[in-house]
């Protein structure tokens, strides 16, 4: 991959996502304010966001994409016809504890309705998500490590190699149990796009 198809920063990926949220809000002519309830982000976040001035977590871009109904790869994937994705190479975006860093590899289309991402969980960590929106099914393989992942109140644990499937319009979360770090991979299928 050459060096213009990847993001080199936190700067390039703010910036991407700033631009690529206006053109959504433009395209939909939703008001910074509109979006501000659908999202329940700030006002003032949103418009530093899309100026490229705010490097959102992934918490925030999730709350953005369920609130417009995309996928999150919609905000962060860059449109190529060929793609190799290289791990630590695609576009990274860090949960507000740093527990879980989410890297998007591949989505269908800017408002696809599969994507795919390699998620680092850090030794001994929690990552609790919000539900997303209606319709969005996960499926997470681990790669390396272990992971035990909750889907509301339960508990699943998963080994090396072992996959879950759930709706992931309701609470869930991954914790990883071990001293050393987790790999997992997600594919995620919007039922509703």
């Amino acid at each position: 991959m050459d060096k213009n198809s990847t993001w080199e920063s936190p700067e390039l990926l703010s910036k991407q996502v700033g631009l690529t949220l206006r053109r959504i809000r433009n395209e939909r002519g939703i008001s910074l304010q509109e979006l501000t309830h659908l999202t329940g982000v700030s006002k003032l976040t949103l418009g530093k966001i899309e100026r490229g001035e705010a490097n959102p977590s992934l918490t925030i871009i999730w709350k953005i994409a369920n609130g417009l109904n995309v996928p999150i790869s919609a905000l962060l994937a860059e449109k190529r016809e060929v793609q190799i994705s290289r791990k630590n190479q695609g576009n990274i975006v860090l949960s507000s504890d740093e527990s879980l860093a989410l890297e998007t590899m591949f989505s269908m289309s800017g408002y696809g309705s599969i994507e795919t991402h390699r998620a680092f969980l850090k030794p001994n960590s929690e990552y609790k998500a919000e539900a997303h929106q209606p319709g969005v099914i996960e499926y997470v393989t681990v790669m390396e490590g272990r992971a035990n992942v909750r889907v509301r109140e339960e508990i699943y644990k998963l080994d090396e190699f072992d996959s879950i499937q759930f709706n992931a319009d309701q609470e869930h979360g991954y914790i990883n149990p071990d001293s050393e770090p987790a790999v997992l991979h997600f594919v995620m299928i919007y039922t509703n796009s």
